[in-house]
């Protein structure tokens, strides 16, 4: 059985080098994962088919990260299933050669070497510039606007 720390090594160096199909499986089947600093919002992740879904769905824009976590520092808390984890993921995109470095801080319930719970703080603006969807993050979060009947626009 893992250790906390070591799994939260296995999940980020995994994130890293794959195998993305096995990711999942560091996750309890019932888990609970959320974004909280997600700009979009979206829902948590409960179980561990999502999260499979969620690791091996290919992003929208065809890029390749090459990337490690480093500035890993780990604070373990005085509930020994607890964990915080600092570090940056920091890379090169492989197809236009620009560096990134994307800042995270992860709050983490292991349970038998199981993520059970999971808030991960992500700066998703660097994320989101990283994998090449930075204007398409920016329109999601732009005001849509409503058009009556008569074609005048409407906040």
């Amino acid at each position: 059985m893992s250790s906390p720390r070591e799994t939260f090594l296995r999940l980020v160096n995994g994130v890293c080098d794959g195998p993305y199909e096995d990711l999942a499986d560091l996750y309890a089947e019932e888990t609970h994962v959320t974004h909280p600093f997600h700009p979009l919002d979206p829902p948590a992740l409960l179980s561990r088919g999502e999260l499979h879904e969620h690791f091996t769905t290919p992003p929208p824009v065809a890029r390749t990260l090459n990337r490690k976590p480093v500035d890993v520092t780990i604070h373990e808390t005085t509930d020994p299933e607890v964990i915080v984890a600092e570090f940056a993921y920091q890379g090169q995109v492989d197809e236009t050669g620009e560096t990134f470095r994307v800042p995270c801080v992860f709050v983490m319930r292991i349970r038998d070497g199981l993520i059970i719970e999971s808030r991960d703080y992500i700066d998703h603006i660097s994320s989101a510039r990283a994998w090449g969807q930075l204007d398409s993050l920016l329109t999601a979060l732009r005001p849509r606007e409503s058009t009556t009947v008569d074609g005048a626009a409407q906040p």
